[in-house]
């Protein structure tokens, strides 16, 4: 059974930093592109950014460009959110995903429909104070 597993979330104030962990059990991450998911209260669901599988090139929205970035622990078969310079519209719940599809993260975008995904984790939920 494939299994995705945030954990990392937590209440950090304005200008703060949080790193987020996304765990795979039952798959090899590095084979998998990873994207980023975020759902603030009464909004959808957007993405945040994205790891692709292989050489790993990374890519962010421009709102959280340049404050965010992904890595991966292939040891551990762990992709990170590492998430600086936070801000209260980063507050949300935050949700990793992984694509065997390499195509969906690329250096210019990734795609954002769920469906595009094979696997979700439960999720973790950032508080950003102000």
């Amino acid at each position: 059974e494939v299994q995705l597993v945030e954990s990392g979330g937590g209440l950090v104030q304005t200008g703060g930093s949080l790193t987020l962990s996304c765990a795979a059990s039952g798959l090899i991450f590095d084979d998998y592109a990873v994207g980023w998911f975020r759902q603030a209260p009464g909004k959808e669901r957007e993405g945040v950014g994205c790891i692709s599988s292989g050489h790993g090139t990374t890519f962010f929205v421009r709102s959280v460009k340049g404050r965010f970035t992904i890595s991966r622990d292939s040891a551990k078969n762990t992709v990170y959110l590492q998430m600086n310079a936070l801000e209260p519209d980063d507050t949300a719940v935050y949700y990793c995903a992984a694509t065997g599809v390499t195509d969906y993260c690329t250096y210019y975008g990734m795609t954002v429909k769920e469906s595009d995904y094979d696997y979700w984790g439960q999720g973790t939920q950032v508080t950003v104070s102000s």
